[in-house]
């Protein structure tokens, strides 16, 4: 018994069961769930950055006290952090870059970046950076917005191009990030946030793999940046090759690595285009848990001794428990609510789940000096970005064709 509660209180554990006391409250009390508020130009909309700020300052004091860490100092600096990602959070509700795709998550690692190389971290500031704690929780929530029915409902040729696109994109990106020497951790996030959905891929990668933060904010970098010039772009070739919505959507959904950013590429070619590219972009959501399963199992093999076997149960004790949570969330939300219920329990929950990210963004910033980004090293991680999503953008555009182009209108 003392074995098990010794368990509980790790921060694998800990993270699972703040996840799910945040969705089960936001499943039994939704109309009192703390939100982030879109701009600060009311007395109402401080009054609810204050309520989250409460929430999230009592999530982590208590999740620390039961882990047996220090709290002392807590409070200044998760007010602090928190001030940052409030900040981030206004900045991208800017019209022009908010029409870009430019998420809260993007803003938040700049400002922490800023502070970090710009200024200097004062030591008050340290207590409350802790980016893997709010990266677990963050994707525990998570799970519930992803509903199986849904996606299966809006078009089993949507779920059968991302089947395809993923796994070949992310086994390319991989092996040609390897072959240009990138070291195992970054080749990992980077070919998830290629090939499966940008910026949350690659964020439960690191968590799964125990990846360096300072290598995930160079690739969630590289995916924002990526995004926008591909939202722009990829639309106006799909009107000089000629491409139909359906087709056009499906490639634009398969490739933009931001779902902001697909929903506005797709729009840009019709009403039919947005609908295809965001039942696309849901499908390879839904393969977010499938594949963090999947990488979990293989570096925990990994981390075993080549002469020894690994057991089933040493192969628990060194997979990640946030993706299990992970995966139980949707599960329950996908099965044992209505879909309409879920959906709105969902739209809680994800408000709650990027004010977590962007939580994490700004420690994952301070906790992160501009020269090693720009390392000499990251050149190879940059130009094997570039390939893996010239390659995804090639690969993409067949295989929308092939689903969208071929066999949807023979079979209908």
């Amino acid at each position: 018994m003392k074995n098990i509660i010794a368990k509980l209180r790790t921060e694998d554990w800990m993270t699972v069961v703040a996840g799910a006391v945040i969705l089960l409250l936001a499943s039994l009390f939704p109309s009192y769930m703390p939100k982030m508020p879109k701009s600060l130009a009311t007395a109402h909309s401080w009054g609810e950055a204050a309520y989250m700020l409460v929430s999230l300052l009592l999530l982590t004091i208590l999740c620390q006290v039961a882990m047996k860490r220090k709290v002392s100092g807590i409070f200044l600096s998760l007010t602090a952090i928190f001030a940052i990602a409030l900040a981030a959070q206004a900045v991208s509700e800017i019209p022009l870059l908010k029409e870009w795709g430019l998420e809260p998550v993007f803003f938040s690692v700049i400002f922490g970046l800023a502070i970090s190389n710009i200024l200097r971290v004062p030591d008050w500031l340290r207590p409350a950076i802790q980016s893997e704690f709010y990266i677990k929780v963050g994707i525990v929530t998570l799970g519930s917005t992803i509903l199986f029915g849904e996606v299966m409902k809006s078009g089993a040729f949507g779920l059968a191009q991302a089947l395809i696109v993923v796994f070949t994109v992310w086994y390319f990106a991989f092996a040609v990030s390897r072959r240009m020497k990138v070291d195992d951790e970054t080749a990992t996030m980077l070919a998830s946030s290629v090939s499966i959905c940008g910026v949350s891929a690659a964020i439960a990668t690191c968590g799964v793999i125990h990846g360096d933060n300072k290598k995930l904010s160079y690739i969630i970098s590289l995916v924002l940046v990526c995004a926008i010039p591909m939202m722009y772009l990829m639309p106006w070739l799909a009107k000089v090759m000629g491409l139909s919505e359906e087709v056009a959507g499906a490639w634009l959904g398969g490739t933009i690595d931001t779902t902001g950013a697909v929903a506005a590429s797709g729009t840009m070619l019709g009403e039919r285009a947005a609908q295809t590219a965001i039942i696309v972009k849901s499908s390879q959501n839904v393969l977010l848990g499938v594949a963090a399963f999947v990488i979990s199992l293989m570096w925990s093999y990994r981390g075993q001794h080549k002469e020894q076997r690994p057991t089933v149960g040493v192969i628990w004790d060194r997979f990640p428990k946030f993706v299990v949570g992970f995966i139980l969330a949707s599960l329950v939300f996908s099965f044992m609510f209505d879909v309409g219920e879920a959906k709105a329990i969902g739209k809680i929950t994800k408000g709650f789940t990027n004010t977590l990210f962007s939580i994490a963004f700004v420690c994952v910033g301070l906790e992160t000096k501009f020269s090693d980004i720009f390392s000499r090293e990251n050149r190879k991680t940059l130009w094997a970005f570039l390939s893996a999503q010239g390659f995804n953008i090639i690969v993409t555009l067949v295989v929308a064709y092939l689903m969208f182009g071929v066999l949807k209108p023979a079979l209908s």
